[in-house]
């Protein structure tokens, strides 16, 4: 494994585990005040700030990123389709102009909470068919803009409003299924808080290592009891999740990317920007 023990030049802060306490250009100081060298923005964030300021500053900064958050929610009735079409290939552009390293796919449940306004439905099969067609477009797109594609699967808990892309070997299923040669263009995101207790998860990282699959990978944490499905992860060491030993093994199968803290929580958004940061570096050296 990899020696996290000294300065946190792997560690990326994913935009989300500050987003109450700073827009993105708090964000980008704050990271660069606290030597941290990498960030992933949220589509949101660089829209509030405009891609241009964007730029200027993550250079400014000296930062770089570690992803791009997010394209996805594929899931659509006909009359919404070519919004979500629109809407997937600008946030490639925007990923690709910022120098993203990949653009995280988030699949998308059911279609009225996939594309809002969408005709009801239950048929999580049609659903499903509709994120692999959506992928196959969007990573035709994406490929002209020499971006790839990490699909993220998560937990099942999501499977009806935000990905019914639940396991890391469904997500490589499709992937091999779109991108037989390997292209390193469509690969996976692999985050603990969604994948650490899917009990093929081993088996899981060891095929994506083999497919050289491996795009991102997020860490936070898991805790019992969790009071809110979206908004109480855990800072990384506050919960049951094996953190080192999932690190080991997607280490182990090829990955030599950063390491990406991406913490949805209540608890966390009401500290200070710089005491979430500090406790991000301090478990990034110690637990992680």
């Amino acid at each position: 494994m990899r020696d996290l023990s000294g300065e946190p030049a792997l560690l990326s802060i994913n935009g989300a585990t500050i987003r109450k306490q700073a827009d993105l250009l708090g964000i980008i100081e704050g990271c660069a005040r606290h030597g941290i060298a990498d960030i992933s923005p949220w589509r949101d964030q660089i829209d509030a700030v405009g891609l241009k300021s964007a730029q200027q500053a993550i250079k400014d900064a000296g930062l770089k990123l570690s992803g791009f958050c997010r394209g996805g929610l594929f899931p659509a009735d006909s009359a919404h389709r070519n919004e979500m079409r629109d809407d997937n290939r600008r946030y490639v552009d925007a990923a690709a102009a910022l120098g993203a390293p990949c653009l995280i796919v988030v699949a998308g449940g059911l279609p009225q909470y996939a594309r809002p306004g969408s005709a009801p439905s239950k048929d999580i099969v049609a659903a499903r068919a509709q994120i692999e067609d959506g992928i196959a477009e969007l990573l035709a797109y994406a490929r002209t803009a020499r971006l790839p594609l990490a699909i993220e699967p998560l937990h099942p808990m999501y499977c009806a409003d935000r990905a019914a892309v639940n396991t890391l070997a469904h997500a490589l299923d499709i992937a091999a299924r779109l991108d037989p040669q390997q292209s390193g263009m469509l690969g996976v995101a692999v985050d603990v808080y969604h994948t650490w207790w899917d009990p093929d998860l081993y088996a899981g990282i060891a095929r994506a290592g083999r497919e050289k699959r491996i795009l991102a990978y997020h860490v936070c944490d898991w805790l019992v009891p969790t009071t809110d499905m979206l908004n109480d992860r855990g800072m990384m060491g506050d919960g049951v999740i094996e953190l080192r030993r999932i690190r080991a093994a997607v280490e182990d199968a090829g990955y030599s990317g950063l390491i990406e803290a991406e913490i949805f929580s209540d608890r966390w958004w009401a500290e200070p920007l710089d005491t979430v940061l500090a406790t991000c570096v301090e478990r990034y050296r110690t637990v992680v």
